[in-house]
């Protein structure tokens, strides 16, 4: 498939919500702002260019793992394939929102100092006390899984002004186990 991907630098200005979908599958959604500087050689000053605003969606184990490492205000790259979402709000006002399907979240190393910690999680498809499968743990499995855009009739919950944010997210802080 000829999926666009793409790499972005920037601030995560929302902390990630976790849900599960319909299908038992975790998701979780955090915005990040993307804002490139320049030096203005006629002011002699560095300048903010055009903030970029992003929804991050990630999908299975990585959704537990990064609404539990990444917090508001904190510097991050994304990797994933960049989709368009286009819906109408109550008001009848045509809205687009910029998201990427993550497959790979970290800290900007080059804006601070981060430690790694391997993560088990076990996900809503695992038994009850249970461990997370390596399968599971690395975001891998069968090929009849569910790809994120199946999941698209999930995240369009809305809270009342037609904003396709998930409706009923739990903070990440109440979903860590």
């Amino acid at each position: 498939m000829n999926d666009l991907t793409i790499t972005i630098t920037g601030w995560a200005a929302t902390t990630p919500t976790v849900r599960l979908s319909a299908q038992g599958i975790e998701m979780s959604s955090f915005r990040l702002a993307s804002t490139p500087r320049y030096f203005d050689r006629n002011a002699g000053v560095w300048t903010d260019g055009r903030t970029e605003w992003f929804t991050v969606r990630c999908f299975r184990s990585s959704a537990v793992t990064v609404a539990q490492s990444v917090k508001k205000g904190e510097p991050v790259i994304v990797t994933g394939k960049l989709r368009t979402h286009e819906w109408t709000t109550n008001d009848g006002l045509d809205r687009v929102d910029l998201q990427i399907d993550a497959t790979g979240v970290g800290h900007d190393l080059t804006r601070g100092i981060s430690a790694f910690s391997k993560a088990t999680v076990a996900t809503a498809s695992d038994e009850p006390g249970e461990p997370a499968d390596d399968e599971a743990a690395a975001g891998t499995g069968s090929s009849d899984e569910l790809e994120p855009e199946d999941l698209d009739e999930d995240l369009d919950g809305s809270d009342g002004d037609g904003d396709p944010e998930f409706a009923g997210t739990a903070s990440a802080a109440g979903t860590a186990a």
